[in-house]
């Protein structure tokens, strides 16, 4: 018999309350739909606010001291995000993608986003690492923060019903289809039953596993694990980005991002010489030769006139960057506590404080730094998720009938690295295409589908084992190892005896945390809620690491030293597909959809 539990109902559930959760509830309240937006934190406090360069669209609003208009639109911004991804993206959704990101953002600004502005009144862009022209549509250093802000403004003004401090734990199938999802008051542990005819996951990543993470405490792999548990599909696990740029010093900052808008600026990398060490040509890949500047000076005259396009080099992809940062500790080159250094001071403490005023104050604030005089210390932390659920480009349906993803819980835009400031872009576009599909798909059904308890009452046991339990593990000690085991072995630079190593200690982890014990009850107790986030770590971990030991090759994100090439005869045209089988996981390698014509003529034309 399971104990009593409050009950709502909705047409559409959106689990998460970050951007691509609330376009997603813009576009099923439009569609006539009741809705339901559930926060495991607080309205307002979502990953999207750390997306701080800007939003990526081809506006083609900059022009160059001789008046000429950039010539950006969405066919050079398809080609860039495919060479970003390392062609392991789907390229429908990446069509889909750059086609509508321009729309999003001038619906955006309906809304009432207040953008930086050109001299001539149109939006301005900035330039961001691997965009061939200035496509990063920014407020200061804060765009996310302005984007969550106004597309509250407007969820909370369509009438939605939000649902704060709640952890989802499980989706509830009834013949196959998803009807709901359970779980729990954080505050008091109370029980609560979502019955919903359409579920959309917008629950973002999951980079707490992790000892350096610019990941908040909610990053631990919820929703991702309650599709893949569903049985829906999960796509290229084994592509976690390595952000270049998250502060190694001082300890109170550690892992907190520095936004790329800071080198989009003009920002330098340095080593411990004092050299800008991305003008190594060892570090610049093929596919970038010649379209970056080859000497300092080169990148200097770039930043103050932009007529010609050789950027710095700081400003390659995010992958190209974080294994020069790597490579260059190695070599003995970085900075006193383990990185290299960021330096902005040369742009002058007047441009530094109009153009990047919330990195001043938070460096002030956290870390007693001014950047207007001093550099930072910087090394790789894990940032963003490229890998997640399996959905349809149309409408970010999973392979679950009734449940939908958008952002960054969902798979397939990305391909093996996120150019930055691709992220904002794609939580409105599949955010919106998502809240469509779900309302879409809920008008179809008839009810709300029948409630089986008998998967509540599992679930419930599970949840309630650690507190019964008469002896058994600590679930912060357990955490405390699967990070550091994660950081020394599953990491930037990726090793077949680390990753092994690395397996078989989750494996030993997940052994021990059948039997986790934790004291006190329900109310006010984070061990009993890290009880349950731990057990869908060590299932994501488990993922990660079997779908790095397995892709034999260096491609975006995924560095294997003991493979450092690319395969394009076969790992260049298969992503990795991974399914629960029974208690075990189920890897198959499946080929990617070819180009078609016209979308593989776009590379000759933008040559």
């Amino acid at each position: 018999m399971v104990e009593p539990y409050d009950i709502f109902e909705y047409d559409v559930l959106i689990v998460g309350a970050g951007g691509a959760g609330l376009r997603a509830a813009i576009s099923a309240k439009e569609a006539g739909c009741s809705v339901g937006v559930i926060c495991k934190s607080l309205l307002g406090k979502a990953h999207t606010v750390m997306a701080e360069g800007g939003v990526a669209a081809a506006l083609a609003n900059m022009s160059s001291p001789d008046g000429a208009k950039e010539p950006d639109g969405w066919e050079v911004h398809f080609v860039d995000t495919m060479k970003g991804g390392a062609f392991l993206n789907n390229w429908r959704t990446v069509e889909i993608f750059t086609k509508e990101a321009p729309e999003r953002v001038l619906e955006l600004e309906q809304y009432g986003a207040v953008f930086d502005r050109t001299p001539e009144g149109a939006i301005a862009q900035r330039p961001f690492g691997g965009h061939k022209y200035r496509r990063l549509n920014h407020v200061g250093d804060r765009t996310g923060l302005e984007l969550i802000r106004t597309l509250q403004d407007k969820a909370v003004g369509t009438g939605m019903n939000v649902h704060m401090e709640v952890t989802l734990t499980k989706l509830l199938l009834n013949d196959g289809r998803v009807v709901g999802a359970f779980g729990y008051y954080r505050e008091t542990g109370k029980l609560v039953v979502f019955k919903a005819k359409a579920v959309v996951l917008a629950t973002g990543g999951w980079g707490r596993m992790y000892r350096f993470t610019s990941n908040s405490w909610e990053g631990t792999g919820d929703g991702l694990m309650m599709a893949y548990e569903a049985g829906a599909e999960l796509l290229d696990m084994e592509m976690i980005q390595f952000h270049p740029t998250g502060m190694i010093w001082p300890p109170s900052m550690r892992g907190i991002l520095v936004t790329e808008g800071v080198r989009g600026e003009g920002g330098f990398l340095k080593n411990k010489n004092g050299e800008r060490f991305m003008f190594n040509e060892d570090y610049t890949p093929a596919l970038y030769k010649g379209q970056f500047a080859e000497e300092p000076e080169e990148g200097l005259r770039w930043l103050e006139d932009k007529k010609n396009n050789r950027r710095p080099p700081e400003l390659l992809p995010r992958d190209v960057v974080s294994r020069a940062v790597y490579r260059e500790v190695q070599a003995g080159r970085g900075c006193e506590h383990g990185g290299v250094y960021l330096d902005v001071t040369h742009r002058g403490a007047g441009y530094i404080l109009k153009k990047l005023p919330s990195m001043h104050e938070q460096f002030h604030a956290l870390g007693n730094l001014d950047i207007t005089k001093e550099p930072m210390e910087v090394y790789p932390t894990v940032h963003y998720t490229m890998g997640g659920v399996r959905v349809s480009p149309e409408e970010c349906a999973t392979t679950v009938p009734g449940l939908y993803a958008a952002g960054e819980v969902a798979a397939g835009l990305h391909g093996a690295n996120r150019l930055g400031g691709n992220s904002l872009s794609d939580i409105m576009v599949f955010g919106k295409r998502a809240g469509d599909a779900a309302a879409a798909f809920a008008k179809t059904q008839n009810s709300h589908g029948t409630i089986d308890e008998s998967q509540i009452e599992t679930e419930l046991n599970t949840l309630l084992d650690p507190l019964t339990a008469t002896e058994g593990e600590n679930p912060y000690a357990i955490h405390q190892e699967l990070q550091e085991e994660m950081q020394k072995n599953c990491m930037i630079a990726k090793t077949e005896e680390g990753l092994t190593h690395c397996l078989e200690t989750i494996i030993s982890l997940q052994g021990r945390a059948k039997r986790l014990k934790m004291s006190g009850g329900r109310i006010f107790n984070p061990g009993w809620h890290a009880a349950r986030d731990v057990r869908f770590m060590l299932r994501t971990s488990e993922v990660i690491t079997r779908c790095a030991l397995l892709r034999k090759e260096s491609r975006g994100a995924q560095w294997r030293i003991d493979y450092d090439h690319l395969d394009n005869e076969y790992w260049g045209k298969h992503n990795l597909i991974s399914q629960k089988d029974g208690d075990a996981v189920k890897i198959e390698a499946r080929l990617l959809d070819p180009l078609p014509p016209h979308l593989k003529v776009l590379f000759e034309e933008t040559k």
